[in-house]
């Protein structure tokens, strides 16, 4: 189940890498053009009217089948030329057409890629104003989802909700397919174990070989009792190895739940009693049948009882449990000692790979690092380097990266996106000494960042400040920062939750987070000096702020569990509202 340590990134490709990973990627990008090069996108957008001309005047010989080497060179040195970097802006007029009521087949058929897809993914819309929609189709074989746990224990932490189903009309008004609008998450667990929503009444009443939860438990919506009841069916089985977990924040979300309901699920468990929360109706008589009494087990779980400030508590309760499987990376980093507070050392924390809403773009190099994802085979990665100019003519391929530097993803998609920025920057950690893959190292969101006059202050930046204070403030868990402007000159303020109680030496916490914006950005020590900006303030906020707030947010955008973050910069004016009733101190 769990692999060998394999060799570190190279630092330079050797020709004979460097030459295969060209030829690799070349034959995919290729592959990617034949096939979606005549969907609608393409053929309508005015984003392809070069590339589209650029193949036509290429003659005769670049449309030969008989000259196929001939086509692929032109189609790769068009794509090169012509194709610009694109956003959400070019591809929103057409995903939209999914959401027109009525949805004609003839409207949406071939749009992005050849077919229909299987789902329309929700993104979290944790660094964007409203929630972005992508159309993800199902390419056998699939080589971009995760690896099973082959027969192991698992408590599977995944939701099968989703927002609508849109019906897609044929020319009689009939009903030719129904695609669930959802969570990515959601929409890749629907597609690995083949849970068309049309087979939800039959499988709703299953549980999946070796898990913990029933199917029923992913139907749940209410975000605290979803997550309550994968810890009940949990709770109940000692033989569970292996958690999932989509962020490492749910996964804490969910012990802070299991400890409020600690004498509830265990006297339930007991019983042989359906715990009654908030939002189980709909599913009661899937898994009243799942339950049966347990009172040696209630026995085992009362002697442990809540030992949430002693390290390990959770190996106490579940003996053979040895990996919890979740995103750990980045801005989630900061959530990794508090979970390894709970599990102690002997669990190991891995990584799920590097996935965004629109693709899958790296899988895990090395389980036993968090943050190294070896660059996908199933789509196009292209490099933007962040030191030049933000156009097309800066793009770097694969072969060409150098490593140590900095670049934001750029994808090219099974699912019919051309050159898409990301809006994520990597460092280049290496390349895989077996195959010259390029090995990523995720570094922060390039548009999540405070612009005021006279400085910009990157995700990472932000982020690195908070955490200098940590040997004063306390362990931070979670925060985001608001940009105050009640009180002139506006000011950046953090809100913060601590494990346990803030430091003896709180006090310290501003001066440092102010010292350490100023050493890692000029432009925030120039306008502290010229007034232009206040000094930053940090307020705690009570325990448990942010599993509320992502609580809460399921629940007003109607979106699954799965995908919730909280954001790094803090826009909103409802949800800046929301946070601020929840402040307990300022230090």
């Amino acid at each position: 189940m769990f692999p060998s340590p394999i060799p570190p990134p190279t630092d330079f490709l050797t020709l004979e890498l460097s030459a295969k990973l060209k030829q690799r990627t070349e034959g995919l990008l290729t592959r990617l053009i034949k096939t979606n090069l005549h969907t609608r996108y393409v053929q309508e957008s005015a984003i392809f009217s070069g590339f589209l001309r650029a193949i036509e005047s290429s003659g005769d010989a670049a449309n030969d089948a008989r000259c196929g080497e001939v086509l692929d060179e032109t189609l790769l040195e068009a794509y090169r030329t012509t194709i610009p970097l694109t956003t959400y802006d070019s591809y929103e007029p057409f995903v939209t057409k999914f959401l027109e009521q009525p949805c004609k087949h003839d409207e949406v058929r071939d749009l992005f890629a050849p077919g229909l897809p299987y789902y329309i993914a929700t993104s979290s819309a944790t660094s964007a104003n409203s929630t972005k929609i992508f159309a993800k189709y199902k390419h056998p074989p699939d080589t971009s989802l995760p690896d099973s746990d082959h027969g192991v224990k698992a408590c599977s932490v995944y939701s099968l909700t989703y927002r609508q189903v849109v019906e897609v009309q044929g020319p009689d008004a009939e009903t030719l397919a129904r695609l669930p609008v959802c969570l990515s998450s959601t929409g890749i667990a629907r597609m690995r174990n083949n849970m068309d929503i049309e087979k939800d009444s039959s499988m709703i009443k299953l549980t999946m070989p070796s898990a913990t939860s029933p199917v029923a438990v992913s139907h749940i919506r209410n975000y605290r009792t979803f997550l309550l009841m994968h810890a009940f069916f949990a709770l109940a089985d000692a033989s569970l190895q292996v958690i999932h977990a989509p962020f490492v924040t749910m996964f804490l979300d969910l012990v802070r739940y299991m400890e409020d309901e600690w004498e509830i699920l265990v006297d339930n468990i007991e019983k042989g009693e359906l715990p009654d929360y908030k939002g189980l109706d709909h599913v009661r008589e899937y898994l009243e049948p799942k339950i049966h009494p347990n009172p040696s087990r209630a026995t085992e779980l009362r002697t442990i009882g809540i030992a949430t400030d002693d390290p390990g508590w959770l190996m106490k309760i579940w003996p053979e449990l040895k990996v919890v499987v979740s995103v750990a990376s980045g801005i989630f980093a900061t959530a990794v000692p508090k979970m390894r507070h709970y599990l102690g050392p002997d669990v190991l924390i891995h990584g799920r790979g590097y996935t965004a809403s629109e693709c899958r773009v790296g899988t895990v190099y090395d389980r036993y690092n968090l943050n190294l994802f070896k660059a996908t085979h199933d789509d196009i990665v292209e490099y933007l380097d962040v030191s030049l100019e933000e156009t097309a003519a800066s793009l770097v391929s694969a072969w060409n990266i150098v490593a140590g530097r900095k670049y934001e993803v750029v994808v090219t998609t099974r699912d019919g996106m051309w050159r898409y920025r990301l809006g994520d920057i990597v460092e280049i950690a290496g390349f895989d000494p077996c195959d010259g893959t390029p090995v990523l190292k995720f570094v922060e969101r390039r548009n999540v960042a405070i612009r005021l006059p006279g400085s910009m202050t990157s995700e990472k930046q932000l982020a690195d400040a908070i955490f200098a204070t940590q040997d004063t403030l306390g362990q931070v868990v979670e925060f985001t920062v608001v940009v105050t402007d009640q009180v002139m000159p506006r000011r950046f303020a953090y809100l913060v939750e601590v494990q346990g109680t803030v430091g003896p030496a709180a006090d310290l916490a501003c001066g440092k987070l102010r010292e350490a914006l100023c050493l890692s950005n000029q432009g925030v020590r120039d306008s502290l000096e010229k007034g232009i900006l206040g000094h930053p303030t940090i307020q705690i906020l009570r325990p448990g702020t942010f599993s509320e707030f992502r609580k809460w947010k399921v629940e007003l955008t109607n979106t699954g569990a799965g995908q919730t973050k909280v954001p790094t910069v803090l826009w909103d004016p409802a949800a800046q509202e929301w946070i601020f009733e929840r402040v307990i101190q300022e230090v």
